[in-house]
């Protein structure tokens, strides 16, 4: 049987799932072994139920990231820390020293084109949570995936790892940072 597979894209820049691609022809192989349930590579509008592994991507930057991040666990049986903004908050969290109100004015007045004006009702965006914070500071993560991005290489022995049942054994090679 296949395992249920999702990815996720929060607070972050793409790359690690543009490094999933890198898998090239191994995706093949990959696809023979997975169903992928969910994914901002594949056009499915609601996170589903019993998946067996979700790696995410990014930090949690916005209440909607944290809302997910819970729905994520709830319905995921093995969750993954995939990059370094969903392991550490990296590039992501480069903001938090800086204050929320400040970005906000920064990016929707000073920069506006339109229409110069700080959302507040937050119909189509998030609100943004005071600091970009890793993943694990909200819900209970099973792995960690180092890199920024991880490499296709350490992509694919943490997902084999997985398929075969086993909690990846990521070795110091693959523990390097941004």
């Amino acid at each position: 049987m296949k395992l249920k597979v999702a990815t996720v894209w929060l607070g972050g820049c793409s790359g690690c799932h543009m490094s999933l691609l890198d898998l090239d022809e191994r995706l093949i192989d990959l696809a023979d072994r997975i169903t992928l349930v969910y994914s901002p590579i594949a056009d499915v509008k609601d996170f589903p139920r019993d998946v067996d592994v979700t790696l995410v991507e990014g930090a949690v930057a916005n209440v909607e990231h944290e809302e997910f991040a819970h729905l994520i666990r709830r319905n995921s049986r093995f969750v993954v820390s995939f990059g370094d903004c969903a392991v550490t908050g990296n590039v992501t969290a480069m903001r938090n020293g800086l204050d929320t109100e400040e970005v906000l004015k920064r990016s929707y007045v000073e920069l506006a084109d339109l229409t110069p004006r700080i959302p507040r009702d937050y119909p189509t965006i998030a609100e943004l949570m005071p600091q970009a914070r890793p993943l694990h500071e909200f819900i209970t993560v099973d792995a960690f995936i180092h890199g920024c991005p991880p490499t296709a290489d350490q992509i694919w022995t943490a997902v084999s790892e997985l398929l075969e049942g086993k909690k990846p054994a990521l070795s110091h090679v693959f523990l390097r940072y941004g």
